[in-house]
C-alpha cells in the first residue's frame, strides 16, 4: 500500500504584525493565518514558523494579552482554537517556541525573536526537541558588534508517525542578512545569499543537520534570506547535497533568482524561503504554494511572505528508538 504523504509548511509571519508593518502585533493577523491554516485540506503535519516572539512592549502595545505572561505563540494557538471551535473540529496542534534573542533597554522588553514549530498530534508524535537550547549559528562578522547581533537559531525535532513509528527530523531556520561590514556586500548587486556570514551560517547548518539526524530523513524549512542560484543556496544544494522541495517537484528552475517570489518589501520581489531534504524524503508537491503578490492565495497580505506548503512521503523503513522527551 503507497504512504500517505505527509504535508508541512514552512511560513514567516512577521510577528503577526503586517498591518501595522510589523512595528506591533495585532489580533487580526493571528486569527486570519489561524483562519488560513485551518483551510487547509489535507491539514498540515508540521508548520515551521519564522519571527515569532514571545513577550514584549511590540508583542502586547496592539493586542493586549489575555492573560498575564501570555506569549505571542499562546495567543496565536487561542485563535488556532477559536477558528476550529466555530467549526466545530477538534484542534490537533501542539506548539513549541524557540526562543532566539532579546532586545532590552534597561529591564524594559523591547521585543524578541525566535521560531516556532506546530505538530500535529494526531498524525506524529515528538520524540525529541531543543526548545530548551536551540542550536546557535549566528556568524559574528564584526566581534565588537556581537551584542547587537541578532542571534540566529536553528530550532530541532525528531518525530514519529503515529501507527508504524517510522522517525525524520524537522529542523526550522532563518539565516542573517548578508553583513554590510564584508567588502563583497558592496562588490554585487544582487547582495542576498552572498554573505560571508551567510555562508558561515549555512556550513553550521548543515553540520547540525548531519550530527542530529545521524542517518535518518530530515527536512529543513525556514527563511534563508537568499535566492536560488545565490552561493548559500548552491553551497546547500551542490555541495551539501540536499534536495530543494520546488526544484524537485518542477515549481522553479534553481538558476533563476527571481523566478519565484516568495517575499516582497515596497515593490521589490525576492525567493527567500526554502524547504530542503535529505535521503530519504521523497517530495511529492507543493500544492497551495504560491508565489509573492498572488490574490488567490488564502494567506494573500498575512504577512510579508508567502509560505511553503509541500507533501512527502519517507522513503524506506527507520528504526524505532524509545521515546525522549527532553533535549536535543
Amino acid at each position: 500500500m503507497a504512504d500517505t504523504p505527509l504535508r508541512i509548511v514552512s511560513y514567516n509571519v512577521r510577528y503577526f504584525g503586517h498591518a501595522l508593518r510589523g512595528l506591533a502585533s495585532t489580533v487580526g493577523p493571528k486569527r486570519r493565518v489561524s483562519s488560513a491554516i485551518a483551510a487547509l485540506d489535507p491539514l498540515p503535519d508540521v508548520v515551521c514558523l519564522q519571527e515569532v516572539e514571545t513577550t514584549s512592549f511590540r508583542s502586547s502595545v496592539a493586542h493586549r494579552p489575555s492573560h498575564p505572561g501570555e506569549t505571542q505563540l499562546q495567543a496565536f494557538m487561542g485563535r488556532m482554537e477559536e477558528i476550529f471551535g466555530t467549526q466545530g473540529r477538534e484542534m490537533p496542534y501542539d506548539a513549541f517556541y524557540f526562543p532566539a534573542h532579546h532586545y532590552k533597554l534597561g529591564t524594559f522588553s523591547l521585543y524578541t525573536t525566535g521560531l516556532a514549530m506546530l505538530v500535529n498530534r494526531k498524525t506524529l508524535r515528538v520524540d525529541r526537541h531543543n526548545v530548551e537550547a536551540p542550536a546557535q549559528i549566528t556568524y559574528h562578522h564584526v566581534e565588537r558588534l556581537k551584542e547587537r547581533k541578532q542571534s540566529r537559531i536553528c530550532a530541532h525535532m525528531r518525530l514519529q508517525q503515529v501507527g508504524d513509528g517510522r522517525a525524520f527530523h524537522v529542523f526550522n531556520t532563518h539565516l542573517s542578512l548578508p553583513t554590510p561590514f564584508a567588502k563583497e556586500f558592496w562588490s554585487t548587486k544582487d547582495k542576498m545569499g552572498r554573505g560571508v556570514n551567510q555562508l558561515h551560517e549555512a556550513r553550521k547548518l548543515v553540520g547540525l543537520l548531519l550530527e542530529h539526524s545521524q542517518g535518518e530523513p530530515f527536512i529543513l524549512g525556514g527563511d534563508f534570506n537568499s535566492p536560488p542560484a545565490s552561493p548559500v543556496f548552491r553551497y546547500l544544494s551542490e555541495e551539501a547535497h540536499l534536495t530543494c522541495a520546488q526544484v524537485a517537484v518542477g515549481q522553479i528552475d534553481p538558476s533563476l533568482i527571481r523566478g519565484f517570489p516568495t517575499a516582497g518589501f515596497m515593490h521589490m520581489r525576492m525567493h527567500l524561503d526554502h524547504l530542503f531534504s535529505g535521503a530519504g524524503v521523497r517530495w511529492v508537491d507543493m500544492e497551495g504554494t504560491r508565489p509573492f503578490g498572488d490574490a488567490t492565495s488564502r494567506f494573500f497580505g498575512l504577512s510579508d511572505h508567502m509560505p511553503l506548503i509541500a507533501r512527502f512521503t519517507l522513503d524506506g523503513s527507520v528504526p524505532v528508538s524509545p521515546p525522549v522527551t527532553n533535549g536535543g
